[in-house]
């Protein structure tokens, strides 16, 4: 048995950050609905090449053990079927623009009427508040305004993102994390009672920048970027050889 087997999750998420969140939840036994825009569905459904069969590789990549319906919000009836399964779940992740729920009249507040329980996500670029909460978040974006990219390429080279959408992944784990986290404290601590789970994708990179934030805030020296060298480490990087190829070399201990 998965540890979260039982638990149904209503996923109204697309792109990335939200369906990793949501994959994860799957992945770990969670009956997981995704909801989508009629005629359309998830944009990513279209990402590519490459496809496999109608559908992009990269929308598959991150939507396994999601059972899926779609429902037009502008739509009274769709409002009302969304809340009669609100009612049953015990989870909700949402990635709409800050505000969009509560205009649906489906915010944390509507539904918790209907389900004091429900453990209600919502991811978004800088939060649900705040001057910037408003603003849309792409991980090309996340990347560099939370200041990974400044530290990430060559110490002359131009400010580089990571290889991966580690500004969406991200989110999507520290979501997993916290919804697991609501879920434990509703059956241990919370005496059934839910919670709105506020992700900022800002926040989410912001925490891993840990010993680079650190040595900052102990020197005052901003970190630069150091190829594949580490901060505080040597030998620990990658050298070219004689013949052109590369050695990785990592000694903790010189």
């Amino acid at each position: 048995m998965k540890a979260l087997e039982g638990i149904k999750v209503l996923d109204l998420t697309r792109a990335l950050a939200g369906p990793f969140c949501t994959l994860m939840l799957g992945d770990n036994g969670a009956d997981v609905i995704k909801i989508e825009i009629p005629g359309t569905g998830d944009d990513t459904r279209k990402w590519g090449p490459p496809f496999i069969g109608d559908e992009s590789a990269y929308f598959l990549s991150i939507n396994r053990n999601k059972r899926s319906l779609t429902l037009n919000f502008k739509e009274d009836k769709a409002r009302q079927i969304f809340l009669d399964l609100a009612k049953d779940a015990d989870v909700i992740v949402e990635n709409f623009t800050p505000g969009v729920m509560d205009r649906f009249g489906l915010g944390y507040d509507a539904v918790s009427a209907v389900n004091p329980g429900i453990v209600y996500c919502s991811i978004s670029g800088f939060g649900q508040n705040g001057p910037y909460s408003s603003r849309p978040a792409y991980d090309q974006i996340m990347q560099g305004i939370s200041g990974l990219m400044s530290i990430t390429g060559e110490p002359d080279g131009e400010p580089q993102k990571v290889g991966i959408a580690v500004a969406d992944i991200g989110a999507g784990m520290w979501g997993a994390f916290a919804v697991m986290a609501a879920i434990h404290n509703r059956s241990h601590e919370g005496e059934g009672q839910g919670q709105h789970i506020d992700l900022s994708m800002m926040d989410a990179q912001v925490a891993w920048l840990t010993y680079q934030a650190a040595n900052y805030f102990a020197t005052g020296t901003p970190p630069k970027r150091l190829g594949a060298a580490h901060p505080n480490l040597v030998p620990y990087q990658a050298f070219m050889c004689q013949d052109g190829k590369y050695l990785n070399l990592a000694v903790g201990s010189e």
